[in-house]
Formats: C-alpha cells, sequence, structure tokens
C-alpha cells in the first residue's frame, strides 16, 4: 500500500518489534524506491521501465543466493536470508510500479483490484511472513485490508491523481453514475459525483471489514498495529463522507483529533 502511498508501512511504529525493525527498513527501502522510480521526477517512460527492471535483475539475484553490491539489494538480500522471505511479493510489487508507467486508466473495479494484489497486498504478506503468521486465513485478510487500504488512499487522491494523468476510479463506475472523464478535471462535486463517490465508499469500508477478523488473530504488537492501521483507514473514509465527497478542494486527511478517535476505536476493538 503506498508512503504517499505506503504511509501505513509500520517502520518507525513505536509497535514494532526492534528485531523486525532491520527487515522492515529493508522491505520498506525496496518498495518506497521502487515506487518513486515509476513515480516521480522527470524521467521517460523508458527509463523508468529500464531502471525496474534493473530492479528485477536485482531481486532474481537474491533468489539465487547471491548479495548484489548494490547496498539497498545487499540489505535487502540479508533480509531475506534471514528470515527466508519470499521475493515473489516483491516482484509482484515491482510489477504494479511497471503498470503504474505504462497505465493511466481501469476499465472496471475487476482490473482495479488486480493492481492491487499487486501493489498492496504484498506488504501484508511480507509483514505477515516476518510475524510467521501465514495461513489461509490471514493471508485473505491481509488481502482484504490492504486492498481497502489502497483504494482508500485512491479516493483520498482523485484531485492530485488527476494531474498526473491518472484515473484510479473503475470507468464502468463513472459511466454508470453519469460522470465524464471531464467533469471530473473541472473538479465540482455534482450530485452524480457525489453518488458515485458513496458507492466507491461503501465498497472500501466493506472490503475493510470483511478483513477485520484479523486482527483478532495476530497476537500482541502486529495485532494493535493491524487496529490502529484499519481504524486509521476508516477513519478517513469518514473524512471523505464529512466533506460530502468533494476530494477536490481539500484532501480528506487525519487530524491530530481523528488520532484519538482512531486509538480509542482500536481500543473498543
Amino acid at each position: 500500500m503506498p508512503v504517499e502511498h505506503y504511509e501505513n508501512f509500520p517502520v518507525a511504529s513505536f509497535l514494532l518489534p526492534r528485531r523486525l525493525a532491520p527487515a522492515v527498513e529493508a522491505i520498506y527501502a525496496f518498495a518506497r524506491s521502487a515506487d518513486d522510480i515509476a513515480d516521480e521526477g522527470d524521467a521517460a517512460a523508458p527509463e523508468r521501465l529500464a531502471e525496474l527492471e534493473r530492479y528485477g535483475r536485482e531481486l532474481a539475484a537474491i533468489e539465487r543466493g547471491l548479495t548484489p553490491a548494490d547496498p539497498l539489494f545487499g540489505r535487502l538480500a540479508t533480509v531475506v536470508r534471514e528470515f527466508r522471505l519470499p521475493v515473489a511479493p516483491m516482484h509482484d510489487l515491482l510489477s504494479a510500479f511497471r503498470q503504474d508507467v505504462t497505465t493511466t486508466r481501469y476499465a472496471d473495479y475487476t482490473l482495479l483490484l488486480d493492481y492491487c494484489r499487486r501493489s498492496a497486498n504484498p506488504v501484508g504478506r511480507l509483514m505477515l511472513e516476518l510475524y510467521d503468521a501465514v495461513d489461509e486465513r490471514n493471508l485473505r485478510d491481509s488481502d482484504a485490508i490492504c486492498t481497502a487500504l489502497q483504494l482508500i488512499n485512491f479516493w483520498q487522491d482523485v484531485a492530485i491523481d488527476l494531474p498526473k494523468g491518472r484515473i484510479y476510479l473503475p470507468l464502468e463506475d463513472l459511466e454508470r453514475h453519469g460522470v465524464s472523464e471531464a467533469e471530473l478535471a473541472s473538479g465540482p462535486a455534482t450530485p452524480a459525483w457525489r453518488a458515485l463517490m458513496r458507492f466507491e465508499v461503501d465498497r472500501a469500508r466493506a472490503l475493510m471489514l470483511s478483513g477485520t477478523p484479523l486482527v483478532h488473530r495476530l497476537p500482541g504488537r502486529i495485532g494493535w498495529e493491524l487496529r490502529l492501521i484499519v481504524q486509521g483507514g476508516l477513519r478517513i473514509l469518514e473524512a471523505i463522507e464529512k466533506a460530502e465527497y468533494d476530494v477536490f478542494r481539500r484532501r480528506p486527511a487525519l487530524a491530530a483529533a481523528d488520532w484519538i478517535v482512531v486509538a480509542w476505536r482500536a481500543c473498543k476493538m
């Protein structure tokens, strides 16, 4: 789930066990830097894709048991060996970042979910690996939470993504609610827009709630970390609703008072 996009990655969390901090930091550095290659700066698409392909070769070297000379991948190789982490989720992340370079529209929700499967879900899966908590139910619920967080980030950032030429709202949903791309670009929160966003917010909330049983199965710090992440995501949905779905004039985000509510709700979970 991407800090713009990976803001829910628990790199500096006081709840993160010290023994896991180097591993989480190494994974975060890889994901963050790859995301920046896809999204930041003025490089042309072929340059971005070439650099992401280099990242893929470095991951392949780690899979072969090698330690790349690049310090970023050297640290990652150490973590992969120490914690016996699968490299496939990292390849999935690279696949999503390459897609960011070439794809700016999603025809339907299924295609958007496939993107989230590779852009967000790998982070949760790697965290489960680090906590030795991988099983079918946990993976299913982690995927639901991570995808919901990614969707929430998209709904927050509609106005930020538009100038970049990107629309993550499924085009079939825009058409169904009578919202054109031209209307998006002009930015007014029309009744049709509000109906569309109400639908998307409700869908993201339902997906998030479907994954919440995971917080009760994960003991200790990771369970509390996840409670805060879940409640933070749900609170952002409430902020979108409170703004009457107008994400154009001001990006819905959490203020200090919201975090008090988030902490209280996490405790109540």
